[in-house]
């Protein structure tokens, strides 16, 4: 395959493409709407060709024959292979440990992979208001591993402390005396590259960058001293033919490519 020229893809295509690759040989996928929608399904198309997706509004095995745009789209339903019941999905199918990946976005995180989907600010009176946990805390707590992407990889964004901690990784948990069935977050796709890490106990490392980042430009847009792996790989540019699956197959109608 030829690689694109740098600058070829934007910003939620190149989130997409190395999300997706991320995906190849896992099973079972958790999705959040939005860019890890669009990750799953490239991943069905490339690397993940018998990954199962299951959607927070209960649909198990989802074959939409385009992307929905919410988790209640009712595109979800045709062919799917299961349809539950919310206690049904987080006490069977979340609990009882059926899920690889959980697949997450926030506006905040933390160097040990705590998310902030609720305020920016003080919680009495923030600057912003956001959406909230949904699902995410039984995700973080019961998926074997979590990947993150965040469209902006900014000191406010990748922070020493988050403004509201909505969604706690297992390190948090388990200082709390509780002990959470997953690794929690195993890895975080920005702009600038990847961070990593395998499980309790770690902190989240830079391990891959793409083409044109730096080191010093990934640590500078960091809001903590950044960990960096011993060898840090360039991450290989979007494919001509992974951007036209994206493009023309995944989301031709732009429900989420920007």
């Amino acid at each position: 395959m030829t690689t694109t020229a740098p600058g070829t893809a934007t910003s939620s295509e190149l989130l997409s493409v190395v999300a997706s690759r991320e995906l190849a040989a896992r099973r079972t996928v958790f999705a959040g709407i939005g860019l890890p929608t669009l990750a799953t399904e490239l991943a069905r198309l490339t690397v993940a060709p018998g990954i199962e997706v299951v959607y927070e509004s209960g649909v198990c095995g989802a074959h939409p024959s385009h992307l929905p745009e919410t988790i209640a789209d009712a595109v979800l339903i045709s062919g799917a292979e299961a349809v539950l019941s919310m206690p049904a999905l987080f006490g069977c199918v979340l609990q009882g440990g059926h899920i690889d990946v959980g697949f997450l976005g926030a506006a905040q995180i933390d160097r040990w992979g705590n998310l902030n989907t609720s305020v920016i600010g003080d919680w009495e009176s923030p600057a912003v208001r956001l959406p909230g946990s949904g699902g995410a805390v039984e995700v973080m707590a019961n998926s074997h591993e979590v990947f993150v992407v965040m469209r902006r990889h900014n000191p406010r964004s990748f922070t020493e402390a988050l403004d509201f901690c909505t969604t706690p990784g297992p390190d948090r948990a388990l200082a709390d005396g509780i002990r959470p069935l997953g690794a929690g977050v195993t890895r975080v796709i920005t702009e600038l590259g990847i961070l990593a890490r395998d499980g309790v106990g770690e902190e989240l490392r830079l391990v891959a960058v793409h083409p044109g980042v730096t080191v010093d430009q990934v640590r500078e847009a960091t809001g903590w001293d950044l960990l960096v792996a011993d060898t840090v790989s360039t991450v290989p540019a979007p494919t001509a033919a992974e951007l036209r699956l994206l493009r023309e197959d995944v989301d031709p109608d732009r429900v989420y490519l920007r």
